[in-house]
């Protein structure tokens, strides 16, 4: 019984001792909780981003985040989007560019778009041309045709931009948290407000992420309608800032490279240092570059300093002399710089004088300093007047012109001129203060060097010449032809010299024609005049006025005007000058032979020139009235293209060019859009006090009409030559996506030799290509010593941009076909 009686009192011992040690341990656990919560929630307070006014928190939590979290990506989070977008949108990645699909399209009546190339070689073939240089150009159109249909493979993989949920999961317990995330997020919302509108719509582009600068890649679904993408760099995006001012700003640019967020000062690291010294001199072992030794000297145009090929002509009556002979193989060699040369004098200043040692030629002032060309004032070299025709200043003599012809409306109804003979281009110079732009053009002839002033005073010109061949420019895209003692004899042989004008001047437009012809009564003068008022006469067009002469200049101008119908040609009782064949294509313009024929008016509503352009600056904006009924560049349909090119460049340029590149934009005069496609590029630096020739080059697709239409100017080129300017003409290169398509084709080292001859010294160059040919020409350019200012790379997508030194190597090479 005892035993009995003890084993109870034991067991209910044991049984309050066992409740007591059991609430023991749950208050100790509940206490241990609270401290982990009470921790957990201190923590994640202190990590909530403080709004401010100078961006959102979300914007700031994702830089934060961009340098501690790697980034995971969840397909089906519908909510993903981007803070800021790169995409093309509904647009094809530019690397694609739709060469090899898209066979151009002005008139074919397909509404597709038509390479210049291709152009021309259908002229070569009607005209039963067996030139060297022309097989040449075809065969390389072949050739392309079949290499662009891969470009797609370079653009970039869509990624998404936000961390993974899980953290989000855990957050909700939290009140306070879900309130301050649910602020963050609207904000977030406002900011992206317009690119969420745009990307409900199939005509614009989606968002682009500016920062990145750089193309996403973009999925096509059955109705080739692009899908939405958003992206955020990559741990192995790549940034080399050279200097503390590169670093990118907390917004649009602010998640473009993660190393940003780390501040270095002024100071590189020594790893860095090392890195760049080693990649230097291996990229100095792979190319060793040598100065050109040629007659030309530091002014060595390749294509119009071919001694050797100019001496075989088997004739110069035409001006063979001054037109393209390019090598067959363009060199590799880098062209010297002048002695003393110095930073250029920046506009509106350099208007007015420019530096004597930068192009150091007086003969021109001995020549035309009577007539107030150019003079030498110390160590400038001053234009006080401009031009034979207005030595007293070109502003009063432009204003002449419109007060003689009220309808020219400088700046609203005329925009793009064509100056031939230009000198040094002092009459496109005044031009841009009327919202005028000129394409001036002079042959490189014994008046030395006068499109080089052009340039180095930051007016456009290039070196070409009125001889055997078509200008390179479409036809109907001029609003006004000028010429002011350009020296031409348009009145020989029926005309083929101002049959050309005819060809590249819209129906409607004017010829503005400023010689001694219309105002002087010597017996050469007076026979000349008559000559020009039969042929004008004979081509229909309308002489409007021919003015007395100016007080001011002591000249006189006579203006005529194109026709806009066909009814005057089917009227006429000779059929002289005769109308071309139907066949003959008036857009194809590379290489092609003059013919002494007249192009009919396009008359249908749906083709280009059957209408005049809208009034500048509406005009810029507007999709052409004629591109409705054609398949664009990137596959849909040509106006939607249009659209979206013109937002894509739009954000491009503004979030991330004039911010993000460290340019001095003020700095920046002459342009080059290397591959312009729309003229998009263009466009979006409108107000910017700069000009850009945009060049279609003659295996792309055929837009350089599109480029006139809204106001702008270009010319088709073959990179695979030189372009017919002098060194030094350009302060900033642009090329997108278009080292990739030279490189199958022709030398690239030769190219980039090119790019070094007419780039200015501290100028400029921004390349958007594939990682290959980024990489590529990185090592090639660090070789000549250029500054690489920012690379960036993002799967198979990069841009790069560098700055050229004065660095020159010493090792010469002789140019044999060079030397006079």
């Amino acid at each position: 019984m005892a035993l009995g009686k003890y084993s109870r009192v034991d067991n209910n011992n044991n049984n309050r001792k066992s409740s007591s040690s059991y609430c023991s341990t749950v208050t100790i656990v509940v206490f241990v909780g609270l401290c982990l919560v009470g921790i957990w929630m201190l923590t994640s307070s202190s990590v909530v981003p403080v709004q401010t006014g100078n961006g959102s928190a979300e914007e700031k939590k994702n830089q934060v985040e961009d340098q501690v979290t790697p980034v995971t990506s969840d397909n089906n989070d519908s909510s993903n989007t981007s803070d800021f977008e790169d995409n093309r949108g509904d647009l094809l990645d530019d690397a694609t560019k739709g060469d090899g699909n898209v066979s151009l399209a002005e008139n074919d009546g397909k509404g597709n778009l038509n390479t210049q190339e291709n152009q021309d070689k259908n002229e070569e073939t009607k005209m039963d041309e067996s030139k060297k240089h022309d097989e040449q150009s075809a065969s390389e159109g072949g050739e392309k045709s079949g290499d662009d249909s891969g470009g797609q493979g370079d653009s970039l993989e869509n990624s998404d931009d936000k961390k993974s949920d899980s953290d989000e999961t855990d957050k909700k317990s939290d009140s306070n948290e879900n309130d301050k995330k649910s602020e963050e997020n609207n904000e977030k919302s406002d900011l992206d407000d317009g690119d969420k509108k745009q990307d409900e719509s199939s005509s614009e582009t989606n968002g682009d992420q500016a920062d990145n600068q750089i193309e996403e890649k973009v999925d096509q679904n059955d109705n080739n309608e692009l899908e939405k993408s958003s992206d955020e760099p990559k741990d192995d995006g790549q940034l080399k800032n050279q200097s503390s001012n590169e670093v990118f700003p907390s917004g649009a640019q602010s998640e473009l490279l993660n190393e940003t967020v780390t501040q270095t000062g002024s100071f590189s690291t020594q790893a860095t240092e090392s890195k760049i010294e080693k990649e230097t001199q291996l990229s100095s072992k792979k190319y060793s570059w040598k100065l050109c030794n040629s007659t030309a000297g530091p002014d060595y145009i390749p294509c119009l300093d071919n001694l050797e090929a100019i001496r075989h002509l088997p004739s110069t009556k035409h001006y063979e002399h001054r037109e393209r002979h390019c090598p067959e193989e363009p060199p590799t060699c880098l062209v010297p710089l002048p002695e003393r040369y110095k930073r250029p004098i920046e506009w509106p200043k350099s208007r007015e004088k420019i530096w004597y040692y930068n192009v150091p030629h007086t003969k021109l002032a001995q020549i035309k300093g009577h007539q107030n060309w150019v003079k030498v004032t110390g160590e400038y070299l001053t234009f006080p007047g401009g031009g034979t025709q207005f030595k007293h200043g070109a502003l009063h003599y432009i204003d002449f012109i419109e007060e003689s012809v009220p309808d020219v409306a400088w700046g609203k109804r005329s925009r793009v001129v064509l100056d031939v003979g230009c000198g040094v281009a002092s009459f496109g110079g005044f031009l841009f203060d009327r919202s005028v732009v000129a394409m001036s053009f002079a042959p490189k002839d014994e008046h030395e060097a006068q499109v080089q002033f052009a340039l180095e005073r930051g007016i456009p010109a290039v070196s070409a010449v009125m001889g055997t061949k078509r200008l390179p420019y479409p036809g109907r895209v001029f609003d006004i032809v000028h010429c002011a003692r350009c020296r031409v004899p348009w009145h020989i042989e029926g005309g083929k010299l101002l049959l050309e004008l005819n060809r590249v001047l819209r129906p409607g437009g004017f010829f503005v024609w400023s010689a001694t012809p219309i105002y002087q009564d010597k017996t050469e003068d007076v026979e000349i005049w008559e000559a020009m008022v039969e042929l004008t006469k004979s081509m229909c067009w309308e002489l409007l006025n021919k003015t007395s002469k100016d007080a001011v200049n002591g000249v006189a101008v006579a203006a005529f005007r194109k026709p806009t119908s066909n009814d005057c040609y089917e009227q006429r009782s000779k059929q002289e000058p005769p109308l071309c064949p139907e066949s003959d294509d008036p857009n194809a313009a590379w290489n092609v032979p003059l013919q002494a024929c007249m192009h009919k008016v396009p008359v249908d509503a749906s083709e280009r020139g059957s209408q005049w352009p809208e009034r500048w600056p509406e005009r810029l904006e507007k999709s052409p009235y004629w591109l409705s009924s054609q398949v664009g560049v990137y596959g849909k349909a040509a106006p939607e293209d249009f659209a979206a090119d013109n937002e894509h460049w739009k954000r491009v340029v503004t979030k991330s060019y004039l911010n993000g590149m460290g340019i001095s934009w003020s700095s920046v005069r002459n342009v080059m859009d290397m591959n312009a496609v729309y003229g998009g590029f263009a466009a979006a630096l409108k107000d910017l006090s700069l000009w850009v020739m945009n060049v279609v080059p003659i295996d792309s697709p055929d837009t350089l009409p599109i480029i006139y239409e809204r106001g702008l100017f270009g010319m088709y080129h073959d990179w695979c030559e030189s372009f017919s300017t002098y060194p030094r003409s350009y302060d900033l290169l642009h090329a997108d996506h278009l080292f990739s398509k030279l490189n199958k084709r022709c030398n690239l080292v030769a190219i980039v030799a090119e790019v070094d001859r007419i780039l200015r010294p501290e100028g400029k160059l921004i390349v958007r290509d594939n990682v290959e040919t980024i990489n590529e020409l990185e090592n090639m350019l660090k070789s000549m010593q250029w500054e690489v200012r920012m690379t960036y790379s993002k799967d198979k997508e990069g841009l790069l941009c560098v700055q050229k030194s004065m660095w020159r190597p010493k090792e010469v090479e002789t140019i044999k076909y060079a030397i006079a």
